[in-house]
């Protein structure tokens, strides 16, 4: 049954519980944007962040490892035998956490492809090397995993791709709809099409994130919305099915979505008054946000600051151990890091060479510079 026109064109209303939820989320982002977070607590929230997100949105899809073991696989490498397939999805989830990062910081417009490696990131196991996911072929029905009872049934493959094109335009339309109301229409729209045989929900949390990473919302990157869905997983679904019937050609598609919305927003504003309860609290001790400093940094290497908490020198198998890499892998990168100004050979004499941190660099741990010879 093809579509018969094309287009995104989302019904709802703004209702007034849903306009106090934007201005709690519009007071939470400035106030959070206010707070004197010094250069490694903010480091330390994001990370916490990043593994919230990880686990939660796996758990939403039936992932089975806690939040302790979910950062051991991550920070770690640690193995649980029985467990493959979940470590793998957290593995490719906060690989794409990486890629989201890297979009949000990209001011091109978002693309089918960029969505498409999003998603195979997703399913990547951790790869930080892969192809853009084809849509689907054939058609995916949805069904209750405990009582087989038939969920939603999507449009078919063939209305797929001009579907995710609207989906994509409407994305990069100039117009005055706040940030948070797009992002929610967004995660609807994309569960709606379900572009793919599996990875669909946690794609679709994933670009509602790059949405409002994008859009000014990324309150420096220390929430994790996935954890408001998590914890009541039955509103969160009940929220997403919307409309007269399980097909998306009986309804679906022209659904009021009002009542997802205004679950998201509630979302939402929770997520921010949370966040910025915790940073309040751990930042007593005051200090400079150093922010813009740490965005010039990519992702291994603001993980890699750790390593200079306890010492003022490491080393490439420091480094190894930090990522779970090849000895002559950690040492390309330390030389790579070198060139980008980042880290300073401290003893390129030495036959074990040893590394800090270039001066700008230290000021993020508050110190100045030096070297423990």
């Amino acid at each position: 049954m093809p579509i018969e026109q094309h287009g995104f064109q989302p019904v709802f209303s703004i209702t007034p519980a849903m306009a106090g939820g934007l201005m709690r989320i519009e007071a939470m982002k400035q106030a959070i944007e206010d707070l004197p977070i010094t250069p490694r607590l903010l480091a330390n929230l994001r990370e916490t962040a990043r593994l919230f997100s990880t686990h939660y949105s796996t758990m939403i899809e039936g992932n089975l490892l806690t939040q302790e073991q979910v950062a051991q696989v991550i920070g770690e490498g640690q193995h649980f035998p029985g467990r493959e397939r979940d470590q793998d999805e957290v593995r490719g989830y906060y690989a794409a956490l990486d890629e989201l990062e890297q979009l949000a910081n990209n001011p091109k417009e978002v693309t089918e492809t960029a969505v498409q490696n999003l998603h195979a990131l997703v399913m990547g196991s951790g790869k930080t090397r892969v192809r853009p996911t084809p849509y689907r072929d054939g058609q995916n029905v949805i069904r209750d995993s405990v009582t087989g009872n038939m969920v939603y049934v999507p449009p078919e493959a063939s209305d797929v791709p001009v579907l995710m094109k609207d989906l994509i335009s409407w994305i990069n339309l100039k117009d005055e709809l706040p940030v948070p109301l797009k992002a929610a229409l967004v995660h609807y729209q994309f569960a709606t099409v379900h572009p793919y045989y599996d990875g669909n929900g946690r794609t679709a949390r994933l670009l509602t994130t790059l949405i409002l990473h994008r859009g000014g919302y990324g309150l420096k990157g220390l929430y994790a919305l996935e954890e408001y869905y998590a914890r009541d997983l039955k509103a969160y679904y009940e929220a997403l099915s919307l409309g007269p019937s399980h097909n998306y050609y009986l309804g679906r598609a022209q659904a009021d979505v009002t009542a997802w919305v205004a679950y998201f927003i509630e979302g939402m504003a929770a997520s921010f008054e949370k966040v910025h309860a915790q940073a309040k609290r751990e930042s007593a001790a005051g200090g400079r946000d150093q922010s813009r400093l740490l965005r010039n940094l990519d992702v291994k290497q603001r993980k890699a600051l750790t390593l200079f908490e306890d010492s003022r020198a490491i080393t490439a198998r420091d480094v190894a151990v930090l990522f779970g890499f090849q000895q002559r892998t950690a040492s390309a990168l330390c030389q790579r890091w070198v060139l980008e100004g980042f880290l300073v050979t401290a003893d390129a004499a030495k036959k074990t060479r040893r590394y800090h941190l270039a001066e700008e660099y230290e000021k993020l741990l508050g110190r100045t510079s030096g070297v423990d010879l």
